[in-house]
């Protein structure tokens, strides 16, 4: 059980750094004065392949990641209780 406590903080701190890394090279969301009023996004080409391009990609990581994150959290949280 010791061993197996020591594989999952490694790989819970390669998933922290991995993360942090992911999480910052992601471009802001810059929308200026119309973010105030809704922010209007128009059917256009680039909004309908958004999930495709590396922004996409990154977002869908970060969601990966994060969701890795609260599980291995959980995990070691309870396997310290123990």
């Amino acid at each position: 059980m010791e061993v197996l406590s020591i594989i999952l903080g490694i790989v819970y701190a390669l998933i922290c750094c991995a993360l942090v890394v992911i999480v910052l090279s992601q471009e802001g969301k810059e929308q200026g004065l119309g973010a105030i009023g809704g922010g209007y996004t128009p059917d256009t080409y680039w909004n309908k392949i958004k999930g495709r391009s590396r922004e996409g990609m990154l977002k869908k990581g970060t969601a990966v990641l994060a969701g890795l994150f609260v599980v291995l959290s959980v995990v070691l949280s309870m396997s310290f209780l123990n």
